[in-house]
C-alpha cells in the first residue's frame, strides 16, 4: 500500500506542467537521436548535461531518462526504413523490419515496433516499482565492504563481456580508475596526478570528458566521410494491420519483454545481447524458421520489445544500488552525483520525489512516445536526408559551448578536445569505451569504500571474504577474471584474441 501511495505522489510530480514539458522534450530528443545512426543516448546526455546544472534535479532527471528510453523508439525507424540500426540494440530489427518495408508493410512494422516498445516499457515500469524499493531496503544492510565488492563485481562483468577482448576491456577499466583518481585524495586531501595544474585539483570535469569521448570522437571519426543514406522511398501505410498480424506479434512481444527485463538488470549485459537472444528464441520456436530474415512480424516484435525492456531493467540497479549497467546509466549516475544527490538505497529515502517522479514520468513518457512516434515518421524521414556534415558541425559547436559553460574555464575545453582525440584513437584500435566509462564513474565511489574497509579491518584484506555478502560478490568477480583462462581453448575468447 505504501508503494502505491508513493507512486501516486510520483504521478503528481510527473504531471506538473514543467515536468511534462521536460518529459516531452527528453522523449523527443531521444527519438531524434535514435533516428540518427551513431550518436547514441550516452553522448546526448553528455552534451545536454551542462545545460541542466541550473534546473530542478527532478525535471533534469525526467528529461535525461526520457532520452534513454526515447532513443530505442527512434532507432527502430532507422532500422526499418534504412536497414541501418540507429542504435546497436536495433540491429536484429533490420533483418525482418527492412524486408517488411520492401514488401510494402513498413507501416505495420513501425506500428508493431511502437506497440511492442510501449508494452515492454509499461511492463518493466510495473516491475521497477516493486523491485527497486525492495532491493534498496536490502542494500541498506550494505557496509563499505559490500559496496566495494559489488562495484568490483560489476566492473568484472562488464570487462568479461567486452566484445573484442577481455584484456583490452581490463586495460580500459584500469585506465578509467586512474582517470577517476585525478584530483584531491579523499582521505589525505593532497593533490595527485594533477601535474601541478590547479584546475585539476577537483578532478577531470565529467561532462567535458564524456563529450570528448563520445561527441568529439564521433565528429573526428566521420570527418571527410561521404555518408549518403538511401531512405526507403515507398508509401508508408497500413499501420493498423489485421487481427492475425497482432495475434502473431503478441506472444513474441511478451517473450521479448521477459528476456530483456531480466537480462537488463545484470551489469554489463546492456541491450544488444538480450535482443539477439530474443530473436534466436523466436526463430527456434517458430514453425517456419526459414522465413526469418524475409519479413516475419515476429522478427520485429520480439527484439523491439526486448531492447526497451532491457533499458527499463537497467534502471533497477541504478536507482536502488547506485550501480550503472552501461555508459548510458553511468551518465545518469554522474548526473545524480553532480546534482548533490546520493545514488543508491538512500536515494529513495532521502529524495522520494525524485525517485517516484522519475519512475512515474517514464510511464507518461511511454504514452507520449506511443502517441507521437507514428505521426512524426514523415519528419524523421526528412531528417534522415540531412547531410551528416551539417549535423556533425552542429555537434562540434555544441560541445565547445557546453564544455566552456560548465566552469567558464578553457581547461575544460582542452580536456574535452584531448578526450575526443583519445576516444578516436581508442575506437580505431578496437578498444571499448564502456569499461573505461563505468570505471571512471565508479572509481571515486569505490576508493573510499575500499579504504574504509581496510581501516575497519586494520589493513587486513580478509575482510572482503569474511563478510558473507561481499564474499559472494568477490567470488563472482574472480570467476569473471578466471573463466576466460579456463575456457579460451574451447570458446575462443579472452587472451588468445590478442595473440
Amino acid at each position: 500500500m505504501e508503494t502505491i501511495y508513493s507512486l501516486l505522489n510520483g504521478f503528481a510530480t510527473a504531471l506538473q506542467p514543467i515536468n511534462l514539458l521536460y518529459c516531452l522534450f527528453g522523449t523527443f530528443i531521444g527519438t531524434f537521436v535514435g533516428v540518427l545512426p551513431g550518436l547514441g543516448p550516452a553522448a546526448t546526455i553528455a552534451l545536454l548535461l551542462p545545460t541542466t546544472y541550473h534546473l530542478n534535479p527532478v525535471s533534469s532527471m525526467i528529461m535525461l531518462a526520457g532520452i534513454c528510453y526515447g532513443c530505442m523508439y527512434g532507432s527502430s525507424t532507422t532500422a526499418i526504413l534504412l536497414n541501418i540500426p540507429g542504435e546497436p540494440a536495433s540491429v536484429m530489427t533490420c533483418l525482418d523490419g527492412y524486408q517488411m518495408a520492401r514488401k510494402g508493410r513498413a507501416g505495420l512494422a513501425l506500428s508493431v515496433s511502437a506497440i511492442g516498445s510501449f508494452v515492454a516499457g509499461t511492463t518493466t515500469l510495473i516491475a521497477l516499482v516493486f523491485m527497486a524499493p525492495a532491493l534498496a531496503k536490502f542494500a541498506l544492510k550494505f557496509g563499505p565492504t559490500e559496496y566495494f565488492a559489488l562495484m568490483l563485481m560489476s566492473l568484472s562483468i562488464v570487462t568479461y563481456l567486452a566484445r573484442i577482448s577481455m584484456i583490452k576491456g581490463l586495460m580500459m577499466a584500469c585506465l578509467g580508475l586512474i582517470l577517476g583518481a585525478i584530483g584531491m585524495d579523499p582521505v589525505n586531501a593532497t593533490p595527485r596526478f594533477t601535474l601541478g595544474i590547479k584546475e585539476l585539483y577537483d578532478g577531470l570535469t565529467l561532462p567535458a570528458v564524456m563529450m570528448g569521448l563520445f561527441g568529439i570522437s564521433e565528429v573526428i571519426e566521420n570527418v571527410g566521410a561521404l555518408i549518403k543514406q538511401e531512405v526507403y522511398g515507398g508509401e508508408i501505410k497500413g499501420f493498423l494491420g489485421t487481427r492475425e498480424d497482432w495475434k502473431q506479434a503478441s506472444k513474441p512481444i511478451g517473450r521479448g519483454t521477459f528476456i530483456g527485463f531480466f537480462m537488463g538488470i545484470f551489469p554489463g549485459v546492456g541491450s544488444i545481447v538480450p535482443t539477439i537472444i530474443s530473436y534466436v528464441v523466436e526463430k527456434k520456436i517458430s514453425k517456419h524458421p526459414e522465413r526469418f530474415g524475409t519479413g516475419e512480424i515476429e522478427g520485429v516484435a520480439a527484439p523491439e520489445a526486448c531492447n526497451n525492456a532491457a533499458v527499463g531493467g537497467t534502471f533497477i540497479p541504478l536507482l536502488s544500488l547506485g550501480i550503472p549497467s552501461n555508459p548510458m546509466t553511468a551518465m545518469l549516475l554522474a548526473a545524480l552525483m553532480i546534482y548533490g544527490l546520493h545514488p543508491g538505497p538512500l536515494l529513495i529515502r532521502e529524495s522520494p520525489n525524485l525517485f517516484w517522479g522519475v519512475v512515474a514520468s517514464m510511464y507518461v513518457g511511454n504514452v507520449m512516445l506511443l502517441v507521437l512516434n507514428l505521426p512524426l515518421i514523415p519528419i524523421w524521414v526528412k531528417v534522415l536526408k540531412i547531410p551528416y556534415s551539417y549535423l556533425y558541425t552542429g555537434i562540434l559547436l555544441f560541445c565547445l559551448i557546453g564544455a566552456y559553460s560548465i566552469n567558464n574555464s578553457i581547461t575544460d575545453v582542452m580536456v574535452m578536445i584531448l578526450a575526443g582525440f583519445f576516444g578516436y584513437l581508442l575506437r580505431k584500435s578496437n578498444y571499448e569505451l564502456a569499461p573505461l566509462i563505468l570505471a571512471y564513474v565508479l572509481g571515486p565511489i569505490m576508493e573510499p569504500a575500499f579504504r574504509r574497509s581496510l581501516i575497519i579491518s586494520k589493513g587486513r584484506f580478509a575482510i572482503f571474504f569474511t563478510h558473507p555478502i561481499s564474499a559472494i560478490f568477490m567470488a563472482v568477480a574472480f570467476m569473471m577474471f578466471i573463466l576466460p583462462l579456463v575456457t579460451r581453448r574451447r570458446i575462443g575468447v579472452g587472451l588468445q584474441q590478442d595473440d
